[in-house]
């Protein structure tokens, strides 16, 4: 009977999570085809979206986390009465009002900060600092439209539907795709517009699949609907939505921030480290993904098992889940470091970005494998709407051991590049250790109260 619930599980772990993955992977590959089309215009060129992930990262996650807290309390609310229509509807529509107003919030502080964020980082000045701007200004101004994708994302898989999101994902980056080289190098009577071409990719791309995100959740084609009618903000919803997704929030920011000041000690060694420093985020990032998906995965099935009063199978889900993604990561972390230089000179045919990145991979490697695992781990945590301890682990991440790391690395001990890559080993390593104690003390094992 146990093997029987355990391939259950598996099973609904499976469903949740191969989309939010292949979903995750297709940003990822958004992000990348920028990267591979502008590193043919050089290592200054493929600079621009490494640094401006890192910024907007800092000023995204604000909104991106009550998108977060969503899915908390819609899985919870639908494990515990999938039938209330009316209550999933509600918690939806407040999902879309907070969000939509995250979404312009960022993109106009974003927008107008760009350039004291750049001086500020220390970009070199020139052409590095020039694309830089050019991408990261326009970049901004989609932040509307990526926040309605989040808000279908984070509805829709509140309620155990990850497939329509991975749909409209899909085709985003098609799109984005196709037009990258079109805008960046020309083509007929389109001029070529260089970086800002890339940017202005991902602008029309995110406006058409919001477009489409906003036309499915009004229309109600899935389990739950955007009503006009609950769209006014709900004080003790919003009260809640803000103690699930503030922590989260405010944690993810200030290790955004601590990844933005890293990024000034990369700058600090010229383009040829920016370069191999955001090439090889990437692809860390890219193996990666499986981790995330699970972990969101992960975050709903244990919602939607703690909403139901099933503390076992929210436990069992978690289990499935690290045993999954380990094997995930490891052998895409080993593919890594065999296969590191292939891959870094398919996006730059540079000897020195080249030579970085095989560093970086050596030392950063192991860590990787064992953050996969607690990115799996803080699924648990947001499934039980108990974010607290995703804060503390990422400030410490951050503020307590990564940044303090590269600064006292590379300018007291002179180590050059290889500062970022020990600071980011052992930051990772302790951190994953510190989760996995907070996890075995059971304490994410919470089910939300609704009026």
């Amino acid at each position: 009977m146990r093997n029987r619930e355990d391939s259950s599980l598996v099973v609904q772990l499976l469903q949740l999570s191969l989309p939010i993955m292949i979903s995750n992977l297709l940003q990822t590959l958004y992000n990348m085809a920028d990267a591979y089309f502008l590193g043919k215009l050089g290592k200054e060129a493929i600079s621009a979206p490494s640094i401006t992930m890192n910024i907007s990262n800092f000023i995204i996650v604000f909104g991106a986390a009550f998108s977060i807290a969503g899915t908390t309390m819609l899985s919870q609310a639908y494990g515990a009465n999938k039938d209330n229509h009316n209550r999933l509807n509600f918690l939806a529509s407040q999902i879309f009002t907070v969000n939509t107003i995250m979404g312009i919030l960022v993109m106009v502080v974003g927008f107008f900060l760009t350039t004291p964020l750049l001086i500020l980082l220390k970009v070199p000045s020139g052409l590095t600092f020039d694309y830089t701007y050019q991408y990261m200004s326009i970049t901004f101004l989609t932040m509307p439209f990526l926040f309605g994708d989040f808000i279908l994302r984070g509805i829709l898989q509140g309620v155990g539907d990850s497939i329509t999101p991975l749909y409209v994902q899909t085709f985003a980056v098609l799109l984005n795709v196709v037009l990258d080289p079109i805008f960046i190098f020309g083509l007929g009577p389109i001029n070529a517009m260089g970086v800002s071409g890339a940017a202005w990719a991902t602008f029309i791309a995110r406006m058409l699949s919001c477009g489409i995100s906003v036309s499915i959740l009004f229309r109600g084609f899935k389990k739950v609907q955007v009503r006009k009618e609950f769209l006014k903000p709900d004080k003790p919803t919003l009260t809640m939505m803000g103690k699930i997704g503030l922590p989260a929030a405010f944690g993810q920011s200030v290790s955004s921030l601590g990844f933005a000041v890293i990024q000034q000690v990369v700058n600090s060694f010229g383009a040829a480290t920016i370069a191999a420093f955001g090439i090889g985020n990437r692809i860390q990032a890219l193996f990666n993904m499986p981790a995330q998906g699970i972990s969101q995965g992960t975050a709903v099935l244990v919602g939607k098992n703690l909403g139901s009063k099933n503390d076992n199978d929210a436990q069992k889900s978690v289990m499935i889940a690290l045993l999954i993604s380990g094997v995930f990561i490891t052998v895409g972390m080993s593919l890594v470091v065999i296969f590191g230089p292939s891959v870094i000179r398919f996006f730059v045919d540079d000897s020195e970005v080249v030579a970085q990145g095989v560093v970086m991979f050596r030392y950063t490697t192991t860590g990787v494998i064992l953050f996969a695992l607690m990115t799996v781990i803080l699924g648990a945590f947001q499934g039980g709407g108990v974010t607290k301890p995703i804060m503390y682990l990422n400030i410490f991440r951050l503020w307590v051991l990564r940044v303090p790391l590269s600064y006292s690395l590379a300018y007291i001990f002179k180590l050059g590049p290889t500062s970022i890559w020990v600071a980011m080993l052992v930051s990772n390593l302790v951190v994953a250790f510190w989760g996995f104690i907070l996890f075995l003390k059971g304490k994410w094992k919470v089910s939300l109260q609704f009026d």
